[in-house]
């Protein structure tokens, strides 16, 4: 009897087990209607694949961090950022707004990035975002000292380290101005891509690492006042205890007690300020009508090169060298010009009024 035969019970249990694969299989059926075109079915197939990314499907989340991932950024985990070779440059701004992290040392670069001030920044704390030392971000922005305020939106130029960036004038040489600022030529040379220490022309901005500012010297104004008896005012306190002795018979004493100040009798700049054995300790100023010299003093209160003003204590009287037979200043006025105190007899008393 039919019911008997194994092999018709075969057939139909393969027959119905494929019939309810095929009844079953949605994707299949979807893949059927997509491949004559239909777009809506396109949209649903979709839709179901990001309902399953967002019930935490490992193969979906999996594919949504690949959307979420860049041609130079990759995610490791939630939370970490980090770059693979890349065609294009990633501004330190950007990165550090990716990253999150109040520090951004790029290591490595050798171009100067441009910097957007954010609420609380200072010159300082800049300069701490990118590694640098605080005389590096001000030297790149001419504009800055330390106690600037800056405002929210302002763009500063980052150095790639710690040196200075500089725009080549007409007449420079790479030897020249690496000497200058005390910079290593051929560091200079490698971080800039020359060919060679000629290879620089007017207006290039190179970039000077590990270079230093030099001292500008700022030489003192003089105003040229004419001569006159009232130039020169009183150096100190006290008694006229000699006349007209020194050079060509100019110096005037006056005697008081040690420590008693003297002061410039006019602005100038000090031109000495040393020791011999018979002046002691002294002091001379260039003035725009001659100089003045003070002796014998116990402190010397200023140095050369030093701009003073009229009333300036300079030192303390003293006794100081072999000329002096008790704590007295020696005054002098050299170059032409009256001493103040040859109006004065011997024995007089001299004060500021």
């Amino acid at each position: 009897m039919s019911y008997q035969n194994p092999s018709l019970y075969f057939g139909l249990c393969s027959v119905l087990l494929l019939g309810m694969l095929f009844a079953g299989s949605e994707s299949l059926a979807e893949l059927n209607y997509l491949h004559k075109g239909n777009a809506s079915l396109l949209n649903s197939v979709f839709a179901r694949n990001n309902a399953l990314a967002s019930e935490g499907s490992l193969f979906f989340s999996q594919g949504d961090n690949a959307l979420r991932e860049t041609p130079d950024l990759k995610l490791a985990g939630e939370s970490f950022v980090y770059g693979i070779t890349t065609p294009r440059a990633i501004s330190a701004q950007t990165m550090g707004d990716i990253v999150g992290d109040e520090t951004i040392i790029q290591t490595g670069r050798t171009e100067p990035v441009e910097y957007i001030v954010q609420a609380g920044d200072t010159p300082s704390s800049v300069a701490a975002k990118f590694g640098l030392s605080l005389n590096s971000v001000l030297w790149a922005n001419s504009s800055l000292s330390k106690n600037s305020v800056l405002k929210v939106g302002d763009e500063l130029t980052i150095p790639p380290a710690d040196g200075i960036l500089y725009e080549v004038k007409s007449g420079d040489t790479l030897s020249a101005v690496a000497a200058k600022y005390k910079a290593d030529i051929d560091q200079v040379i490698e971080d800039n891509g020359l060919a060679n220490a000629q290879n620089i022309f007017v207006d290039d901005v190179i970039f000077l690492r590990n270079a230093q500012q030099p001292l500008k010297y700022v030489a003192p104004v003089i105003v040229e006042i004419p001569t006159a008896d009232s130039f020169y005012g009183i150096p100190t306190q006290g008694r006229i205890s000699q006349l007209g002795h020194g050079y060509l018979r100019r110096g005037m004493d006056v005697a008081n007690d040690c420590g008693t100040p003297v002061h410039a009798a006019a602005g100038g700049v000090v031109e000495r300020s040393q020791f011999n054995s018979v002046y002691g300790n002294f002091v001379t100023i260039r003035h725009a009508t001659g100089s003045t010299y003070s002796g014998h003093l116990s402190k010397r209160n200023v140095v050369p090169g030093q701009v003073v003003s009229a009333g300036e204590v300079i030192g303390l009287m003293g006794k100081t060298g072999t000329a002096a037979t008790g704590c007295h200043l020696h005054f002098e006025v050299r170059g032409g010009a009256k001493n103040p105190l040859a109006k004065y007899g011997l024995g007089a008393t001299v004060s500021f009024k």
